[in-house]
């Protein structure tokens, strides 16, 4: 290195680093309107329903406003503790979004309109709040709470350095429930939240019975899709998965997922042997989102990738053999039955959409006999099908 060299390095890397949450003012009940940004996918709007439900219940009038991508848009509708929805597809998270479009303009204008008295940025560890922060600086919303790595200076007004990962890890509900207890929220209910339709069920019920389906018989759900390559189970493992589930299974084998993902459904299918597929029931592209939630209600066990319909049914309280690609390790099923099948290989938690190295060994290398023998031990309790709760929520 060129110069005089010092004996001790910096052991922070700016100015302000508390070891802890800056002592800022809790949000009291003069903090009534909150701006709550998710803007990732619908598995991590779900994960973050306990400390929203928590914000909205530490006083008294609160109004939660969601700021969510188009995917978090459309489960949002479904959550009781949100009033609000403002659907924005950032640009920071999609790639094939252009900046110049003006929408950040009309976002901030309604941003603006919003009289928001505080905002909180909700993400994962390997994700930046500031681009969210300083849209909410600009908005002039006042508090702007976060998680941040980096010295946010005056984007964030209540700071939480992030310790995660290199310092402690923590299941992606638990992260946002400390957040939002830095800012005094009452956490009483850890549960993530979900509202069934009773019209989705009305019509999923339809729809069942033209498919030969009685209403009432608890079937098995599989969801072999997932948004990224490198979270799905290969296509003809699933199938030889089924071949050995579905003898024991209580019912028929629903096979979910878009009509993008009818292929996929379709390839499964095909490498089953045929009284194994004579027992199933491939509806890709048939349900919409309130009626896979109605699904998922009554199944008796769900069989999917890493992906939303795991933390679907997780708030539903729905076991769930959820096939685990190493890419991130926070996001498990919560506060349900489960089994998480994996295999470990040195690339854990890659991030990747598609596997870097080409093997695919964390997924590819968990047998289907394996798969099987799961979906029996959870099998033997499926929970009773739930009390028709409605919870009203008003959404503009």
């Amino acid at each position: 290195m060129n110069g005089t060299p010092f004996p001790r390095a910096p052991l922070q890397a700016h100015a302000r680093t508390p070891g802890v949450a800056p002592a800022a003012a809790p949000w009291d009940a003069e903090v009534r309107r909150i701006l709550c940004v998710r803007l990732d996918n619908m598995g991590d709007v779900l994960m973050t329903t306990p400390a929203l439900h928590a914000l909205r219940e530490s006083a008294p009038r609160r109004h939660i406003t969601l700021l969510a991508s188009p995917a978090g848009a459309a489960i949002a509708r479904h959550l009781p503790d949100v009033d609000d929805v403002i659907e924005y597809d950032a640009p920071w998270s999609n790639a094939t979004r252009s900046p110049a479009s003006g929408d950040e303009a009309a976002l901030l204008a309604q941003l603006r309109a919003g009289s928001f008295d505080a905002a909180a940025i909700f993400t994962v560890y390997s994700q930046n709040p500031l681009p969210a922060a300083t849209l909410c600086f600009l908005a002039g919303i006042e508090r702007r709470l976060a998680h941040c790595r980096e010295n946010p200076y005056a984007l964030l007004t209540h700071w939480i350095p992030d310790r995660e990962p290199h310092a402690e890890l923590r299941h992606e509900v638990e992260r946002q429930l400390a957040m939002v207890r830095s800012v005094g929220a009452r956490v009483t209910d850890a549960r993530l939240r979900l509202r069934v339709s009773p019209a989705a069920r009305a019509t999923l019920a339809d729809k069942l019975r033209m498919r030969g389906v009685e209403p009432s018989v608890r079937c098995v759900v599989v969801h072999p899709g997932a948004s990224a390559a490198s979270r799905r189970y290969p296509a003809a493992l699933h199938a030889r998965a089924l071949d050995l589930i579905a003898p024991a299974a209580p019912g028929p084998i629903v096979l979910t997922g878009s009509l993008q993902e009818a292929a996929l459904t379709a390839e499964v299918s095909s490498y089953m042997s045929a009284p194994t597929r004579a027992r199933v029931i491939d509806c890709a592209g048939a349900f919409t989102l309130a009626e896979l939630i109605a699904l998922l209600e009554q199944a008796a066990l769900l069989i999917a990738n890493n992906s939303g319909p795991v933390h679907l049914a997780a708030a539903l309280g729905t076991p769930v053999v959820d096939l685990y690609a190493l890419t991130n390790p926070q996001h498990t099923p919560w506060m349900t039955p489960h089994r998480l099948l994996y295999r470990d290989v040195d690339c854990r938690w890659c991030y990747r959409s598609i596997c870097p190295e080409g093997h695919h060994a964390c997924l590819r290398s968990v047998p289907p006999a394996e798969v099987a023998r799961a979906a029996h031990e959870l099998l033997g309790y499926a929970p009773p099908l739930p009390a028709r709760a409605v919870v009203p929520v008003h959404i503009v």
